[in-house]
C-alpha cells in the first residue's frame, strides 16, 4: 500500500519529510555517534529486563536494528520506513529479518509475536491509533506490547543538545503523555499493565540516578523516558481443566471438609494433596477420603522436602489441569470462593489472581494484630517494587495458568530459591513476565483445627530479606 492511499495530502507530506530525515540520520551515523550512546545503552538494559531472550520479537521503528539484536530473540523482525536504516540493519545483523515498510501499514507481515516493541516511535507518528491497530493484528492474547517515548519536560534540553550536534535531531514531535498512550492503547484494543519512568541522567556516571533516584518521588517526574507495557484486551478462554493443590501438614481434621467443599470448576477439577511429614494422621485421613470419594479425581503425594514452597512445587509438577490453584488446608480461605478465582482467570480479567485477606473485616482470631500490621507493610512495599497492586503477599490462595507457571519455573534462577512460602516465587515470577496481576478480596476465617505453621519472627525477618532482594532484582535494575 502506497503512502498516497495511507494518508491525506498533509499526512503524505508529513511522512515523506520524516523518511528523508531518517535516511539522512542513517547516513550521518556512519561516522557520527553523538552523546546518545549512554541513553541507548541504558535503554537496552531496561528492555533486556522486560524481554526474556529466545522469544519471537517484532520491533516497529527499528532503525539500524541494534536494540532488537541486543534482545537475542529466537526470531526477530524489525520494520522501518527508512530504506537507509533497513539497509544498514540487514548488513549489521544478518541473523535477524528486516522489512522496509511504514508502521501505519504492516499488512505484509503475516505472523504473530510474543513481544512487540515501539521504542521512541509514537512521538514521531502521524496516526498513533492506526499503528497500534496494526500491531494488534500481529498479537496473540499473550503478546506484550512495550513502548517508550520521551517526556515533554525534556523538550528544551533535547532541543539544545540537537542544536549543538550532540544528539540525533528530531522533527516536530507529538509529545504524548503516559495517559495519552494508555487511552490510545485502549482504543486500539489493548489494556495497560504497568507504566514507569526511566532514565534521569542519560550521560556517563548515571548509574545511581538511573537505577535508584529515578524510582522515588519527585525525581521520577523528571525522567527522560516513559515506559508503558500493555496486552491485548482479554477474551474468555474455553472451559479448561483445574488442579487444586493442597499442601497438608498436621491437617487431619480438615481433609473431609476439603473433599466436601471444593466445588467443580471447568471441564474437570482434580484435588492434589501433598502431605508434609505430619505428626498426626493427615496422610491416612487423605487416603480414607480418596477412597470415600471415587468420583473426585484426586492424587496423594508424599512431600519430598520441607517447606510449603517445596510442597506446592511438587503438586504443580504432577498437576494435569490447565489452571493451577493453591488452597490452604487450614480452610481459612473458604473453598467456596475458588470459583471467583477461576472466573477472574478464565474471563481474562487477570493472568495471576492473588487472594487478599486485608479488605474485608476478619473473624476475631483469624490473624494476630502484629501479623496484620506486617502484612499491610509488606503489601505496600511489594506493590511499589513490582509496579502492580499487591495488597496481600502471603494469602495462600493463588491461581494461574499452568503454561505461565512453567515460564516462572524456567526463570526461577533469576531471583534465587530462598522462599519457603512459595508465594514470592510466584508473585515475583509473574511480575517479571509482565502478567496482569489481579487482587481478589476474600473473607479470611478462623482456623477450626490445628495451629499455624508460620513463625512470626523468623519468617518476618525473611520477608525483609525478600524486600531487599526484590528491590535489587526488580526495581533497581
Amino acid at each position: 500500500m502506497s503512502n498516497k492511499t495511507l494518508f491525506d495530502p498533509a499526512g503524505q507530506t508529513y511522512q515523506q519529510t520524516r523518511i528523508a530525515h531518517w535516511d539522512f540520520v542513517a547516513r550521518k551515523r556512519d561516522s557520527w555517534q553523538g552523546m546518545g550512546k549512554w541513553y541507548h545503552r541504558r535503554l537496552a538494559e531496561i528492555y533486556q529486563f522486560y524481554v526474556a531472550p529466545h522469544l519471537r520479537v517484532l520491533e516497529v521503528g527499528c532503525a539500524d536494528g541494534r536494540l532488537l539484536a541486543q534482545l537475542k530473540p529466537a526470531y526477530g523482525v524489525g520494520v522501518d520506513f527508512s530504506e537507509e536504516m533497513i539497509r544498514r540493519a540487514k548488513k549489521r545483523h544478518p541473523e535477524l529479518t528486516f522489512i522496509h515498510a511504514d508502521a501505519h501499514d504492516l499488512s505484509q507481515i503475516k505472523e504473530t509475536f510474543d513481544v512487540i516493541i515501539l521504542s521512541d516511535l509514537v512521538n514521531d507518528l502521524w496516526d498513533v491509533q492506526r499503528v497500534l491497530e496494526q500491531v494488534h493484528d500481529l498479537s496473540t492474547p499473550r503478546t506484550r506490547i512495550i513502548l517508550n517515548f520521551y517526556s515533554r519536560l525534556w523538550q528544551f534540553i533535547l532541543g539544545a543538545a540537537q542544536r549543538l550536534n550532540l544528539a540525533t535531531t528530531n522533527l516536530y514531535q507529538n509529545w504524548l503523555t503516559r495517559e495519552d498512550i494508555t487511552s490510545l492503547l485502549q482504543l486500539a484494543g489493548f489494556e495497560t499493565i504497568r507504566t514507569s519512568q526511566e532514565i534521569l541522567f542519560p550521560l556517563p556516571l548515571g548509574g545511581l540516578a538511573n537505577r535508584f533516584l529515578v524510582r522515588f518521588w519527585p525525581l521520577n517526574h523528571f525522567a527522560l523516558s516513559n515506559f508503558v507495557i500493555a496486552r491485548p484486551a482479554p477474551e474468555r478462554a474455553e472451559e479448561p481443566r483445574v488442579s487444586v493443590v493442597v499442601a497438608a501438614r498436621n491437617e487431619a481434621g480438615n481433609i473431609k471438609s476439603i473433599f466436601e467443599r471444593v466445588p467443580q470448576m471447568g471441564r474437570e477439577t482434580e484435588l492434589i494433596f501433598v502431605e508434609g511429614h505430619s505428626k498426626d494422621d493427615t496422610y491416612a485421613a487423605i487416603e480414607r477420603e480418596i477412597a470415600s470419594h471415587p468420583a473426585t479425581p484426586s492424587l496423594l503425594l508424599k512431600q519430598p522436602g520441607i517447606g510449603k514452597a517445596d510442597a506446592i512445587r511438587a503438586g504443580f509438577e504432577r498437576a494435569s489441569g490447565d489452571i493451577l490453584m493453591i488452597l490452604d488446608a487450614d480452610l481459612t480461605v473458604p473453598p467456596e470462593d475458588l470459583p471467583r478465582f477461576y472466573e477472574a482467570l478464565v474471563s481474562g480479567k487477570g493472568e495471576f489472581i492473588n487472594g487478599v485477606r486485608l479488605v474485608y473485616p476478619m473473624e476475631r482470631e483469624a490473624m494476630r494484630t502484629l501479623n496484620f500490621i506486617g502484612n499491610k507493610f509488606f503489601s505496600m512495599a511489594f506493590s511499589w517494587l513490582l509496579g502492580q497492586s499487591i495488597k496481600d503477599t502471603l494469602c495462600g490462595t493463588k491461581v494461574l495458568w499452568k503454561k505461565d507457571y512453567e515460564l516462572i519455573k524456567a526463570n526461577r534462577s533469576y531471583f534465587g530459591d530462598f522462599d519457603p512460602f512459595g508465594d514470592f516465587d510466584l508473585i515475583f515470577g509473574a511480575a517479571k513476565l509482565n502478567l496482569k496481576i489481579i487482587d481478589l478480596p476474600i473473607r479470611y476465617r478462623e482456623r477450626t483445627y490445628g495451629t499455624t505453621n508460620i513463625s512470626r519472627w523468623r519468617h518476618g525477618a525473611l520477608l525483609f530479606r525478600m524486600v531487599a532482594f526484590a528491590a535489587r532484582r526488580i526495581k533497581f535494575v
